[in-house]
């Protein structure tokens, strides 16, 4: 397998149906291609199925469905993979801090492979690859600049004409469905936190709702956050066992507010929030080897409905 080469080529895939997935592209003068999901064009849902699958680096099957949720009827995400540990912390994870000319976003996608960033997590599950084309998924309100896209094409080992750049803000309906499909991700996340080798989980399903675009970027990060903290439900298998108990996001001490008002009180300083709180609702975790399951957590509709002030 090869995460960027498949992610490119659903980037390539993305371009060709722009007009349909509500989407534009354009080409910087160095040739990277930069490919708009939310920023001035208005996406889809469809747009931020294709724009999760390229975060997880092809290796996900991902669709939309529509659930009820104490009441409250959702439009709602559902993520299957077979490689969690490489879908999830090599790709999906927005591991790489990306700066420069006063812009800012954390990255996420298989370029994080070429780039190795961070290091540790490469080194914890050891997965690496080779290509001259790379893929890289930003949540930001404005375009890089373009020496910015030369930093991440040097970073990665390539030329920027084989950089693909795909960006949204947070207020959009791409960025609703990409932060939702990060359930297994938070699981997987939680579960290296706590010391884990994830290679042991053999595969991860979860399903989220999709926050409706209501408010503006600010807003909305709240918001995008409490679908997967309050609204998902994973399931995962593996071949150990695992501290299950210790992964739903009821294990934080800040458990049961919207996350608008936990981001306030920690002085809106991602640093200073209990990591605890980044996980789903509910977790089931199925032991393969000894046939054992168990779950833990709950959904917990009553604080979506608050989130999104219904």
């Amino acid at each position: 397998m090869n995460l960027n080469r498949s992610a490119a080529g659903i980037a390539r895939e993305m371009v060709e149906r722009q007009d349909s997935l509500g989407i534009t592209s354009f080409e910087m003068e160095n040739g990277t291609t930069v490919i708009d999901c939310g920023v001035e064009s208005k996406g889809s849902l469809e747009a931020g199925v294709m724009f999760s699958r390229v975060c997880m680096g092809g290796l996900a099957r991902i669709r939309t469905g529509r659930e009820e949720y104490g009441g409250l009827v959702l439009d709602t995400v559902e993520v299957e993979t077979h490689q969690p540990a490489v879908a999830c912390l090599a790709s999906q994870k927005a591991g790489w801090n990306i700066t420069g000319e006063g812009f800012f976003s954390l990255g996420s996608g298989p370029a994080r492979v070429l780039a190795r960033k961070p290091k540790e997590t490469f080194q914890r599950i050891g997965y690496t690859e080779e290509s001259d084309e790379a893929v890289i998924c930003l949540e930001a309100s404005r375009y890089p600049p373009e020496a910015v896209c030369e930093d991440i094409a040097r970073a990665c080992g390539i030329s920027p004409e084989g950089l693909y750049v795909l960006i949204a803000r947070t207020a959009c309906q791409v960025s609703s469905v990409q932060i939702s499909a990060r359930m297994v991700e938070t699981a997987i996340f939680r579960l290296d936190h706590l010391g884990v080798d994830t290679r042991e989980i053999k595969m991860g399903r979860g399903v989220a709702p999709i926050a409706p675009v209501v408010g503006d970027d600010n807003q909305m990060m709240g918001i995008t956050n409490d679908m997967v903290i309050y609204g998902s439900s994973v399931y995962l298998e593996t071949e150990v066992d695992l501290p299950v108990e210790s992964l739903p996001s009821v294990n934080s001490e800040a458990y049961g507010k919207p996350f608008a008002d936990i981001f306030r009180d920690a002085g809106y300083d991602f640093y200073k929030v209990n990591p605890a709180i980044f996980a789903p609702a509910e977790v089931e975790v199925l032991n393969l080897r000894t046939g054992r399951r168990e779950k833990a957590g709950r959904v917990n509709p009553q604080v979506l409905k608050e989130s999104l002030g219904v």
